[in-house]
């Protein structure tokens, strides 16, 4: 599993131009699910989002978390972030899950973000999305579970 994380003071997604998913302070989370992933690699997601220090303490040093500010979440699925673009000139996503197992894992990590009281938006699984933010800092990671290829 993959996600690019950006800290933002907010971020929407729209569907056709209709707002489907709207936050303030907290994390965008680009989310790829890879061939293979399960609970495993979906809760240590989960829980290092929510435990990741990268929000000032009132010194301006990244002391905070996500559950600390009482941050909120907006998930885009991205099957993209496995794109390998080694050879040729199109990006391969063989890494990337079936979509029907994906599509599972990432309402799971929506439900997961809920149940530890993280106020959760979402896009939609497989549409088109426009997605807005303004980045926090800048700050973007890109987090891999520890078996992400």
């Amino acid at each position: 599993m993959k996600a690019v994380i950006q800290r933002v003071s907010q971020a929407e997604v729209r569907i056709d131009g209709e707002s489907v998913g709207r936050i303030g302070r907290g994390f965008l989370v680009l989310l790829g699910v890879a061939k293979g992933d399960g609970e495993k690699e979906r809760q240590w997601m989960v829980d290092k989002i929510c435990h990741l220090r990268v929000f000032p303490n009132d010194s301006g040093k990244f002391d905070r978390s996500l559950l600390d500010i009482q941050g909120e979440v907006l998930i885009v699925s991205q099957f993209t972030l496995f794109g390998d673009c080694r050879k040729g000139r199109r990006p391969g996503f063989d890494a990337a899950a079936h979509p029907e197992t994906a599509e599972t894992i990432y309402e799971q990590v929506i439900n997961d973000f809920k149940q530890k009281g993280v106020i959760t938006q979402s896009g939609r699984f497989g549409a088109m999305m426009d997605v807005d933010l303004v980045n926090e800092g800048p700050v973007t990671l890109i987090l891999e579970t520890p078996n992400a290829s």
